[in-house]
């Protein structure tokens, strides 16, 4: 997105979280990115560790500062940049390192939950908190700026919960952050674009983070060409209600050994905590995938495995080694192959 952005002449920035690698030509300014204030994978709230700040260097230090914390102080430096950029076209990506373990979080956050007894839950709330009041002063900002008619924004939640150190919940989906039921990969995705897509609507289709870049790059008014064969397609005629057509008819994952196909609303899937089997679920009637059809739906089931092996056998060899196939209830098929789980990521 960034490179591609860049080239257009747009000032880019990347703030957060960058967990695509550690190495010095993976990082954010060797992608596109003008500059980038933050850390490298996880580390503490609280003088984090592997930070970089590329206006002062490119090398990986800790933060030493005692009132240093990472969810403000990435608003902080946002603000700031959005102001030093407000006259140029330009791309901001806060990938925030909250909600993610260990959970910490300062006392002014704390103690706006009195009631809230369980203290892991508590920092939960505060850490969320802590974000909500982060994301308020970049879009204050961009609403003091005048911009905020002329940006688009995408709010994506990365993965599903609920963790023992996080205590998120996921609202009745089965399974949680690395599986294939829907509590893995189906997460909040909220966009704004005002003037231009309707407000206060919620979509019921499924889209994927994938289609961040056609519909970011479509509203430069540069396509990107078919013959690039993206899996993500540019969501405006489909929001604005141009293409009454389903964005994806269907959808695939792959992650070691686990996998699914959405066809429609059937999902065909193997998943760690399942049967080690494939199962098949009807998501329209049973979003929560308690009641498999596999056994009534033998149709169904190989008409779905032959669609997602075609899938499958296109996609590129692994990069790394695969998650032990041996896991309980996790089908063996698939084992050596690419883990291919939609990623997202937080903008």
């Amino acid at each position: 997105m960034a490179n591609r952005l860049k080239e257009l002449g747009y000032a880019t920035c990347c703030v957060g979280k960058w967990h695509l690698g550690r190495s010095e030509e993976y990082r954010p300014t060797k992608r596109g990115f003008d500059e980038f204030f933050g850390t490298l994978a996880n580390t503490p709230f609280f003088h984090p560790t592997n930070f970089i700040d590329s206006r002062v260097s490119n090398d990986v230090r800790e933060v030493t500062d005692e009132d240093f914390y990472t969810t403000d102080a990435y608003a902080e430096r946002s603000v700031d940049w959005l102001e030093k950029n407000k006259d140029k076209s330009w791309f901001l990506y806060m990938p925030f390192n909250a909600q993610h373990a260990p959970l910490q979080a300062p006392q002014k956050y704390l103690d706006r939950f009195p009631d809230i007894k369980d203290p892991k839950r508590q920092l939960f709330a505060a850490m969320l908190s802590a974000q909500d009041d982060a994301i308020g002063r970049v879009m204050t900002k961009v609403r003091e700026l005048g911009l905020e008619e002329n940006t688009l924004v995408f709010y994506i939640a990365d993965n599903g919960g609920p963790t023992q150190s996080t205590t998120s919940q996921n609202g009745g989906l089965r399974g949680f952050k690395m599986t294939t039921y829907e509590g893995g990969p189906r997460v909040p995705f909220i966009s704004q674009w005002k003037g231009h897509w309707p407000a206060g609507k919620v979509y019921e289709n499924p889209v994927m983070n994938l289609d961040v870049v056609p519909t970011m790059m479509a509203a430069t008014g540069h396509k990107i060409a078919d013959s690039e064969k993206l899996d993500g397609v540019d969501l405006a005629p489909f929001l604005t209600g141009q293409n009454s057509e389903r964005p994806h008819q269907t959808m695939y994952w792959r992650f070691g050994p686990q996998w699914a196909i959405r066809h429609g609303d059937l999902k065909l899937v193997v998943s760690r905590g399942g049967s080690g089997k494939p199962e098949l679920y009807d998501l329209a009637k049973d979003f929560s995938e308690s009641n498999d059809l596999a056994g009534s739906r033998p149709d169904e089931v190989q008409k779905l495995q032959a669609m997602w092996d075609s899938w499958s056998a296109q996609q590129a060899p692994p990069s790394a080694i695969d998650a032990p196939a041996n896991q309980k209830g996790v089908n063996q098929k698939g084992a050596n192959k690419k883990a291919r789980k939609q990623p997202v990521s937080s903008l």
